[in-house]
């Protein structure tokens, strides 16, 4: 099989693709292979969004925030997950 080498890649874009690849749970090669294999096999790599646009990938705080602006108010209507287990602990 060849090697393939690329030189002098951007320090921004190196980190990029070992943080694309710790979230895909593959080594650095094992996801340079998959980016291959989608451009070239027209696998699943081949529809990834360019490097720094992940879709999909938000903070805790950004996905807080945008239920604090959906739900200003907490939900009071229904029964917590507390009361739930403490109704089916009572009930025996």
């Amino acid at each position: 099989m060849p090697n393939l080498s690329v030189k002098d890649v951007p320090e921004v874009w190196a980190e990029a693709l070992r943080q694309r690849a710790a979230r895909n749970h593959r080594s650095l090669q094992g996801e340079l292979m998959a980016i291959l294999e989608g451009a070239v096999g027209g696998g699943p790599a081949a529809t990834a969004k360019p490097i720094g646009q992940v879709q999909g990938w938000k903070t805790v705080a950004q996905i807080a925030a945008e239920l604090r602006a959906k739900y200003p108010k907490p939900i009071t209507s229904v029964s917590t997950g507390r009361d739930i287990i403490r109704a089916e602990r009572d009930a025996r």
